[in-house]
């Protein structure tokens, strides 16, 4: 992809490497995010996308290579500064659920710096417009998924962050919270934001993002428009880029070996 300079750098991956014992799993990552980019980062289960966003959080260490995040080498940022403009969801979340909703809300935006006052003003406005207003002081062990989707999604935006990391926002999530979530990240974008989106539903990222990249054994494979990785691939669904590009074309044969097993009496 071009380099985009009409926009201001958010971050950069230079050469990044890392190993886990004999196995490389990321392999020269090269890649320059913008500010108001949605990047759809995809690829299939162990091409190295966790680890990937793990290190530009600072949760994995004994990379080579450099990571800069608002012009800050992160290796060199002893204060770790760089986090308190950043959001996060992870894929599996470990909340504190003998907590309310408003317990925890208050607990994260004071960890970001926020007052007590105004972290719990803004979690009980931002709760409502999701709809846990009637629970909101509930503890999150009674919540059901979405609802505990829900308040992961709150605490990753409450200190209103330039840049922010998705994985897997949209589980659990009932279809009119989706529409909602997937509206908010448009309008995040459109303000400067920047939005970093894992997920495995490959017709929401197609539909979301403004670039998607693909990672494939610990390297980039693909990286553009959804337009660009089409005209490129001669493919007509992310899906089916996805599928040529990683080199998965047997979905169909194990789907009919399963369903024979299936109904085998």
């Amino acid at each position: 992809m071009s380099k985009d300079i009409t926009r201001k750098e958010v971050l950069s991956l230079r050469d990044l490497r890392i190993s886990f014992g004999t196995k490389h799993v990321l392999q020269g990552i090269d890649l320059t995010v913008y500010e108001g980019q949605i990047i759809g980062y995809i690829g299939p289960n162990g091409a190295g996308k966790s680890t990937t966003v793990k290190i530009m959080l600072g949760l994995v260490q004994g990379y080579t290579g450099e990571v800069t995040i608002f012009g800050q080498n992160i290796a060199q940022d002893e204060n770790n500064s760089y986090k308190g403009r950043i959001g996060y969801v992870p894929e599996v979340a470990e909340i504190y659920d003998s907590l309310s909703a408003s317990e925890y809300l208050t607990f994260v935006g004071e960890l970001y710096g926020l007052s007590y006052e105004k972290a719990e003003e803004k979690a009980n406005r931002l709760a409502t417009l999701f709809g846990l207003q009637d629970v909101y002081h509930t503890r999150i062990a009674s919540y059901s998924k979405g609802m505990k989707q829900k308040v992961l999604l709150i605490a990753s935006l409450l200190h209103n962050p330039d840049l922010l990391f998705l994985d897997e926002p949209l589980s659990g999530l009932d279809a009119n919270s989706v529409m909602i979530v997937k509206e908010i990240m448009a309008q995040l974008a459109a303000e400067g934001k920047t939005i970093f989106y894992s997920s495995h539903i490959m017709e929401v990222v197609e539909k979301i993002s403004n670039r998607i990249i693909l990672i494939n054994g610990g390297q980039i494979v693909a990286d553009g428009t959804f337009e660009e990785l089409q005209k490129d691939s001669k493919e007509g669904t992310l899906e089916q880029i996805f599928n040529q590009l990683t080199g998965f074309h047997e979905h169909q044969q194990m789907a009919k070996e399963f369903v024979s097993i299936v109904q085998e009496v």
